[in-house]
């Protein structure tokens, strides 16, 4: 059966961050995940995960100047030494969370860009990254992102990333599949999880076309949970979707799988 994590940022948004564990663990979810907490220290997100009895199964390396359109730095040539101040803040999160996965954000291509100075860069950044993580005991994931959502984005292929990982070679390098996007870019899903499932250690879900829960949008989803469960997929799938209506009422579908909401004593 699969296991399901909440995304807080994209969930119970009703909520301010901190308080989103608790109300993910009162919905019956054991683990979380989030782009983003660095708006927080690494003490606060780590007291809010352990007051709700919950863990975090993931979340995203600093992304750069974001609100300036930076999405990552990885593929950056010109940012390396941040890329690396923000894979050192990164690991500390982690530490202070036990969380095992960080997302390796690509980054957005500059105008005018050199494609193949961005991917000598991205292959030296990750090999870099993944020898720090190891020592660590954390896994680094890379995300292939749809052009549509994030226009310019530097890993935009299911195939170039699974190239990526088997060419750096560190077995904590992996993918993170994310079947929103792995529609939108090549379709044929039940194929592409097939092949790619060696290199997969993080699932995400979300529905097109218009990033909705499951039984909102053209995916499948039981279809696809079931492939999950018959390819031996045991890990996280995280729940990165745009309710239609509030978190609480986008979570029927979820009931059938055994995340239930507490009961209020």
């Amino acid at each position: 059966m699969p296991r399901f994590a909440a995304n807080l940022s994209f969930l119970f948004l009703d909520e301010p961050f901190l308080d989103r564990f608790t109300a993910a663990a009162d919905q019956g979810f054991q683990a979380v995940e989030f782009m983003f907490p660095y708006e927080h220290s690494s003490a606060a997100v780590a007291s809010a995960m352990r007051a709700a009895g919950i863990q975090v199964a993931l979340f995203n390396a600093p992304p750069g100047d974001w609100a300036n359109g930076e999405r990552g730095l990885a593929s950056l040539p010109n940012r390396r030494q941040d890329f690396r101040a923000a894979m050192a803040r990164a690991f500390e999160y982690a530490e202070a969370m036990n969380c095992p996965r960080i997302h390796v954000v690509a980054g957005v291509a500059p105008a005018g860009a050199d494609r193949r100075a961005m991917e000598a860069c991205y292959m030296d950044n990750l090999a870099w990254a993944a020898e720090q993580a190891s020592g660590l005991g954390r896994i680094l994931l890379i995300e292939p992102i749809n052009r549509r959502d994030v226009p310019g984005f530097f890993l935009s292929d299911f195939d170039f990333a699974e190239k990526v990982i088997a060419d750096i070679g560190a077995p904590n390098l992996r993918l993170q599949f994310d079947v929103y996007h792995a529609q939108i870019i090549h379709g044929d899903l039940v194929k592409r999880i097939e092949r790619q499932m060696p290199w997969i250690d993080h699932v995400q879900i979300a529905n097109p076309p218009d990033r909705r829960e499951p039984g909102n949008g053209e995916i499948e989803y039981r279809y696809i949970f079931d492939t999950f469960d018959r390819l031996g997929y045991d890990g996280w799938i995280g729940c990165e979707y745009r309710p239609a209506g509030s978190t609480v009422d986008s979570l029927g579908w979820i009931r059938d799988y055994g995340v239930v909401p507490k009961k209020k004593t």
